[in-house]
């Protein structure tokens, strides 16, 4: 027997994540009930579907009130469920920050500017969320080093880390550029994390570490390389 939901779900847990544009994606999303399916099914498993209305992927991660058993076992609170470190963890919430924060914040900008230009025309018409219109550009791998290396561990374990969350799908690394990766935009739930981020001690790092971006020179075509921490990733 047909069952779209059980074959969404079993390939999210098997890919790990699907785009938004995927056909049986798009249906859960626009279809209520669909929707509520899907979400009784994952809270039966202690999961819950991840998702924001600009993010171009989705994918499954522990339902809240499962976070502390999952979590919270053993002598202290888990990192993630990816077993990361808590410089990998402090690392993926400064590459958040500086790779989805800064986007997000004019996607909303822009869907407000929408928003009220349509109440001043006099009428709404339903628009999809522009996802993946407003781009950040990637980061300097070199100038990340430069701003990051003693503040989590050198330069070494930042390259070591940096391989960890691409393999994980958090990243991805071409030619000494940082792009976001597949994951990176559900790793951290905006609404949470997006203020503790710009009014926190992070603050003034990530103002410079924006700073230094803008001002690194660019990197020959031809160059490559190798393939707070108290925040807790959704994946």
């Amino acid at each position: 027997m047909n069952d779209p939901i059980a074959s969404l779900i079993a390939r999210l847990l098997a890919e790990r994540w699907l785009p938004r544009e995927d056909r049986a994606v798009r249906q859960v999303l626009v279809d209520a009930e669909l929707r509520d399916d899907l979400d009784r099914r994952l809270a039966a498993a202690g999961l819950r579907l991840l998702e924001h209305p600009y993010a171009a992927h989705v994918a499954v991660g522990v339902a809240r009130a499962q976070e502390g058993d999952v979590y919270g076992h053993g002598d202290a609170w888990a990192a993630s469920n990816l077993s990361l470190g808590r410089d990998t963890v402090a690392l993926l919430v400064v590459l958040w920050a500086l790779l989805v924060l800064p986007k997000r914040q004019r996607q909303i900008a822009r869907q407000e500017g929408e928003r009220q230009h349509e109440q001043e025309q006099m009428f709404a018409e339903l628009k999809p969320v522009p996802v993946g219109a407003e781009l950040v550009e990637p980061l300097n791998e070199r100038t990340l080093l430069a701003d990051f290396a003693d503040r989590l561990g050198g330069k070494g374990r930042l390259q070591m880390n940096l391989g960890t969350l691409q393999r994980h799908g958090f990243i991805v690394r071409r030619r000494e550029r940082i792009h976001e990766g597949p994951l990176l935009d559900l790793a951290f739930d905006y609404e949470r994390i997006a203020s503790r981020v710009m009014e926190g001690a992070l603050a003034q790092v990530i103002e410079e570490a924006r700073a230094s971006q803008a001002s690194a020179p660019e990197v020959a075509p031809d160059e490559s390389v190798d393939e707070v921490n108290e925040e807790q990733a959704d994946v």
